[in-house]
């Protein structure tokens, strides 16, 4: 054994910086674990709002995109399916739309913020089934109503506005998302103007 005199600066000195270096390892490790806490890009784009192009939209065109997880259309309606709306409220389950399926500001008889713009979600409300939209031929469903969106899997039958007609099995009125204007040619679905 050797009698040599101990150099405490030396000790200090290799403590410290074996303690600063497994700090900096630990961290580097647990960098990753607490990213994996994070939701996925996927995940995220999943429940993201999404913005819709109407600029180019031409009076009963359908635009369809994806909203977590779910169809979500876009139709503009023309003058004569707005004013065609009304005719039709004694054969509809809930005209004036007093179900909760819409935010306040949908709480109308278009369901919409601007009358010639109509966005909903594309589902059934019977058993989430994706209806067709008929823009020329709905009167073959419904006598007298020219455009609307039936389906095909156990006959229900909604109008331009997402309201469910009597006697299908649907209970409720088509669901109207979140939304809103960016600007004149930009809707952004999935989330409230108030949120933004």
């Amino acid at each position: 054994m050797s009698n040599a005199p101990v150099d405490t600066g030396r000790r200090r000195f290799l403590t410290w910086s074996t303690t600063v270096v497994g700090g900096v390892g630990a961290a580097f490790a647990a960098v990753p674990f607490i990213a994996s806490w994070n939701p996925s890009a996927k995940a995220k784009a999943a429940g993201a709002p999404v913005e819709v192009d109407i600029s180019k939209m031409e009076p009963g065109q359908l635009i369809r995109v994806e909203w977590r997880g779910k169809p979500v259309w876009v139709v503009r309606r023309n003058q004569e399916i707005l004013d065609g709306l009304p005719k039709h409220n004694n054969q509809l389950r809930d005209p004036a739309s007093e179900q909760p399926q819409q935010p306040e500001y949908a709480q109308n008889e278009y369901r919409s913020i601007k009358p010639e713009v109509f966005v909903a979600v594309g589902l059934c409300t019977h058993l989430g089934c994706s209806p067709t939209y008929l823009p020329d031929s709905f009167g073959e469903q419904v006598q007298g109503v020219s455009a609307g969106f039936f389906c095909p899997c156990h006959g229900s039958k909604f109008d331009m506005a997402g309201r469910v007609f009597q006697g299908v099995p649907a209970p409720l009125n088509l669901v109207i998302p979140p939304y809103y204007y960016v600007n004149d040619a930009t809707i952004l679905v999935g989330e409230d103007k108030e949120g933004a």
